[in-house]
């Protein structure tokens, strides 16, 4: 038996005593209560940048509201309304969204680590016992036509959900749960599925055309007509390490020698064209000059590794953790550094002498989300590079060539910016 019901309407005042008592409760200061709005009708409220972690909101029409940055950590949102609603950047670990509707909802950015999202439908107790399904408006479970791009759906799980041409672009959905889930002309260019399970889905007509599928099962998964162009899976990229001949440790100490003595001793190591995720750590080494054309460094540890004037153009390495290394001259035209830890590296210009110098080249490099905070791009070329939403908080960007990049949702500082040299065709970016 299917029964409907009542929802109560309550204006932005009455929302803002709800949250206000809420936020109290959450810092446990006297007067606080956690907030109980499930079966509220909060069509169009605010709630930006509020606190209802762990708050009640089941079955809660919430379509159009603004919950951009709002933290909604635990909260039970099943079976609640989201369509078209700003939850851009919001927080919602282990949030409940089992049977939402977040058709059309704007999710970019958002952190959905953990939370679960498979269908569900409500169900209560009448005064005998007896279960009775309860009607939400008649609508279907789905996030179709929905943005997720750039969020974090690690661990999450959308086993059963409805997502059709939904936008999963640079979304990170390691160990994602998405067995026999309808994902039909979905768009995961850049998407990070490693891990994840893709049992039984339906995948007709999807793009994931530079996605990451390492590790993923993909059993009875429905593939037609996906375009899998430039996606990394578990099979090699080029050649692997031990078409070296050699350990590559040993390789490595020859280069170093080779570096030491100017070329009089060693060799120079050239990794062009090698799949090197498998090979042993690289974190520290000194590569100064190394080639490694179009190799592949996906998710490695290179912390503190010396890279200086190395050419390592059309490289991969995206999620790379790179904190604290010398890059000082190198060249990364073209490469790929999409959620790259590059925190406090140096890719500023080398100097050979007081005349002569060599700048780090990103120019046309892919850098979306990277992590750039307290790096320095000192004279760099960064033309044509793609920035979108990295962090360039504290970064030095004094004489960097920004012409025709794109910082689209990036984080940086206007002193920052105004101190490059070009930013002529620069995108993305209001000065």
């Amino acid at each position: 038996m299917i029964q409907s019901r009542p929802y109560n309407k309550l204006d932005q005042a009455q929302l803002d005593t709800a949250v206000r008592r809420h936020e109290m409760f959450r810092n446990a200061r006297i007067g606080g209560a956690r907030a109980i709005l499930s079966f509220c009708d909060l069509t169009g409220l605010n709630l930006a940048g509020r606190d209802l972690a762990h708050a009640d909101m089941t079955g809660a029409i919430l379509r159009g509201a603004n919950l951009a940055g709002a933290r909604l950590d635990g909260v039970a949102l099943f079976a609640a309304d989201l369509r078209q609603a700003n939850l851009e950047n919001a927080s919602l670990i282990k949030a409940d969204l089992r049977g939402a509707c977040l058709r059309g909802s704007i999710l970019i950015g958002a952190n959905l680590f953990e939370a679960d999202l498979r269908d569900g439908s409500l169900a209560e107790k009448d005064r005998i016992g007896n279960l009775h399904v309860v009607q939400v408006e008649d609508r279907p479970t789905e996030a179709s036509g929905a943005d997720l791009s750039g969020a974090n759906l690690t661990n999450a799980r959308l086993s059963g959900a409805m997502a059709v041409h939904t936008d999963f672009t640079d979304a990170v959905m390691k160990g994602c749960k998405l067995v026999r889930a309808t994902m039909r002309g979905a768009n995961f260019s850049g998407s990070n599925l490693e891990g994840a399970d893709l049992s039984g889905a339906d995948l007709r007509g999807a793009c994931l055309r530079g996605a990451v599928l390492t590790g993923a099962s993909l059993t009875m998964t429905d593939m037609t007509d996906t375009d899998t162009e430039d996606a990394l899976t578990d099979s090699p990229v080029g050649r692997v390490v031990a078409e070296l001949g050699r350990p590559l440790e040993a390789l490595v100490a020859e280069h170093m020698s080779w570096v030491g003595s100017g070329g009089a001793e060693g060799t120079a190591l050239d990794l062009s064209g090698f799949d090197l995720r498998h090979a042993p750590s690289l974190a520290h080494s000194c590569l100064t000059m190394m080639r490694a054309v179009g190799a592949t460094l996906y998710g490695l540890d290179l912390a503190g590794i010396q890279l200086q004037a190395a050419v390592m153009e059309k490289a991969d390495f995206r999620f790379a953790r790179m904190g604290g290394a010398d890059l000082r001259g190198i060249n990364l035209k073209n490469a790929k550094l999409n959620n790259a830890d590059l925190r406090e590296a140096k890719l500023d210009a080398l100097f050979f002498s007081a005349e002569r110098s060599m700048r780090a080249d990103l120019s046309g490099a892919k850098l979306r989300y990277c992590d750039l905070r307290g790096a320095s791009l000192r004279n760099a070329s960064l033309a044509g590079a793609d920035l979108s939403y990295a962090n360039l908080m504290g970064c030095d960007l004094a004489k960097a060539d920004l012409g025709n990049a794109k910082l689209f949702g990036a984080r940086l500082e206007r002193r920052a910016l105004m101190q490059a040299a070009s930013l002529e065709g620069l995108a993305g970016v209001k000065l």
